[in-house]
């Protein structure tokens, strides 16, 4: 399975409760932090979902 690496880069401060609790689904809880998960369709799809908060690079 690919890996992906999945870097906060925004701010979750005036977004939607549905893309914070995303981005906490992800493991994301500070700016600058970097985490990896499988490029599984669930993941895949709640990045997607908060792609303009994320940066995100193949490993």
């Amino acid at each position: 399975m690919a890996k992906i690496k999945v870097k906060k880069v925004r701010s979750a401060i005036n977004r939607t409760k549905r893309q914070k609790l995303t981005l906490l689904a992800l493991g994301l809880k500070k700016i600058g932090q970097v985490v990896e998960h499988d490029a599984t369709p669930n993941i895949l799809g709640m990045v997607k979902k908060v792609e303009h908060l994320v940066s995100v690079e193949e490993a």
